[in-house]
């Protein structure tokens, strides 16, 4: 499974999820994949160094 579609896995969960808690779970997960997402076209686009600081 992609990222991407990870992310719209998620994206459905979310529409469904049946409480607040479950909600929250989902949406950090949601946040966490679209961050990584982000790092990672960043990082073959060259705007972002993917590199650590140290």
């Amino acid at each position: 499974m992609t990222i991407e579609q990870h992310i719209e896995e998620l994206r459905a969960e979310i529409k469904n999820a049946c409480d607040a808690a479950e909600r929250r779970e989902i949406q950090t997960e949601l946040d966490l994949a679209q961050a990584e997402l982000a790092i990672i076209t960043g990082g073959q686009d060259g705007s972002v160094d993917a590199e650590p600081p140290f």
